[in-house]
């Protein structure tokens, strides 16, 4: 029997997986969907599917880094919750990613889907896998690769959740770790003011403004109290402006100048962050169950 795209795609809906695995599976039931559904339930493809909408905000960061120390790759590896991200199959898999991310060296995370794990199986195929074998979703959230070039590499991780790598310019491994670690603490947006948008800045001055102008004081020194606070707000989210954690009496940029460096750039992934986590209430989840 011709499989059509239509029986396609009311499989697709029915099971939320992919096109192939929809195709393949009406292939073999003969354009039959409920033996296509059971098949694809037999083999966990539709349960891995099912799973996919839940939010995955647990996991790992993983950093592996070349044997000339010039090439890293940073990968971060969700699942539901950190239960099974503690568990041999979950640390096994982000390994093997890991090691992956640095053989093929990917810029982003549309690049390394496309790869395949070392025995030949897909990522996606892979991933499902460990779906159905843990019961949770589990998402290959991000990845990018760092060259350092003629600079400095540094590397510098927090537990298992926060990694940092930040490449300079001059300096040494013990500046680069130290500006890593820094980072991995304060979180900025960004090297320096330069690279700060517009928007940014005029929606906070707008902030300030209103603010100061609800003070009641003169204009001239609503104009300097606004200085002030702008100054303030951009030496916090800049890494050149904020105080080093290791020194606060030294600004990061006056230490990175007073070693002979340049920051040129950084990559900070924590687990996680962005993911909007679903709140649990346990006692309302109880009392729901017990009236129905």
């Amino acid at each position: 029997m011709a499989i059509t795209a239509s029986m396609v795609k009311e499989l697709r809906e029915r099971t939320g997986s992919g096109m192939m695995d929809c195709k393949k599976a009406l292939s073999e039931a003969n354009g039959d969907m409920e033996v296509a559904i059971d098949l694809m339930r037999a083999s966990g493809a539709a349960k891995a599917a099912k799973k996919s909408g839940r939010i995955a905000a647990e996991g790992l960061v993983k950093v592996n880094v070349s044997d000339n120390g010039k090439i890293a790759t940073i990968l971060e590896v969700n699942s539901e919750t950190d239960f099974v991200t503690k568990g041999d199959m979950f640390i096994n898999f982000v390994d093997a990613l890991g090691e992956l991310a640095l053989k093929t060296t990917p810029a982003n995370i549309d690049e390394f889907l496309t790869q395949t794990m070392e025995d030949g199986t897909s990522l996606e195929v892979a991933r499902e896998e460990l779906v159905t074998n843990t019961g949770e979703n589990i998402s290959i959230r991000r990845v990018t690769t760092i060259n350092a070039g003629d600079g400095v590499l540094g590397i510098y991780k927090h537990g298992e959740r926060i990694a940092v790598i930040t490449v300079l310019e001059g300096g040494d491994g013990v500046l680069a770790k130290d500006i890593s670690m820094h980072i991995a603490a304060s979180n900025p947006e960004c090297i320096t003011e330069a690279e700060l948008s517009a928007d940014i800045l005029e929606r906070e001055k707008a902030i300030f403004i209103e603010q100061a102008r609800e003070s009641g004081k003169p204009d001239n020194i609503i104009e300097k109290m606004i200085s002030g606070r702008m100054k303030k707000f951009v030496n916090e989210i800049t890494l050149y402006g904020q105080n080093f954690v290791k020194d606060p009496n030294t600004t990061v940029g006056e230490l990175v100048k007073s070693k002979g460096a340049i920051v040129k750039s950084f990559v900070r992934f924590e687990v996680g962050e962005g993911i909007e986590k679903k709140e649990e209430n346990f006692a309302q989840e109880v009392m729901a169950q017990s009236k129905g």
